[in-house]
């Protein structure tokens, strides 16, 4: 999550939506604003205590948390954003990633197949590495009630262009977008990982993903 209070705009990231490189190229707009520095203190505080103090936005924070902690006329000013991702694509890029930076959280499973089974075996233990990526998307842009409090929805299929958008909303010059964990093991097409069942057991588990972003296996 970034949030900027020069600016005015909070950036929801979602894991495995291109948000690191979203962060990466509005980053430097942090620096500039007066804030940044109690931010920063409150971030390095928050962090020697074991965030027991409570005084940090998770990197990957459900836009509620902002909206119960902010006071609601400075939230309600807020240009608020996030991108996503087709649930298909995004579990084979989570797959790639944990085998690439973090391989013993495969849990032995080395093809996608077996780890996907694996993965959403609700009888597996919680492991957080594995679970973000499992969680629903448009958890991360509903509030209490369950209706949607973002503003803007990029997506990642489209994220130079969608970016370029959030730029205009947020009135700043279009930064180069920064490129970062781009998978270079994988093949390019998702659906050649998938088969009927695994196909299916994504459609079934992110359901109300793929209803309320409109997304389909085939794009």
């Amino acid at each position: 999550m970034l949030l900027s209070i020069k600016h005015r705009f909070l950036f929801v990231h979602i894991a495995k939506t291109g948000g690191t490189s979203v962060r990466a190229s509005l980053q430097h707009l942090r620096r500039r604003d007066p804030w940044y520095w109690p931010m920063y203190l409150c971030s390095r505080l928050s962090h020697l205590s074991g965030h027991r103090i409570a005084g940090k936005l998770p990197r990957h924070a459900k836009i509620i948390a902002t909206k119960e902690l902010l006071p609601k006329d400075f939230f309600d000013t807020l240009f608020k954003f996030a991108f996503v991702r087709n649930p298909w694509d995004l579990q084979v890029s989570s797959f790639y990633h944990i085998r690439r930076e973090r391989p013993r959280y495969l849990g032995g499973h080395e093809t996608f197949e077996d780890f996907l089974r694996w993965k959403l075996d609700p009888e597996r233990p919680y492991q957080y590495h594995l679970d973000t990526s499992i969680e629903l998307q448009t958890d991360y842009l509903i509030d209490l009630h369950g209706e949607l409090i973002i503003d803007f929805i990029g997506r990642y299929e489209r994220l130079e262009e969608d970016f370029t958008e959030v730029c205009r909303h947020i009135g700043i010059a279009r930064p180069k977008l920064a490129h970062k964990r781009r998978a270079i093991d994988r093949r390019r097409d998702y659906r050649s990982y998938y088969n009927d069942e695994t196909a299916e057991l994504v459609a079934h588990h992110f359901r109300r993903d793929i209803e309320l972003l409109g997304y389909t296996f085939d794009p």
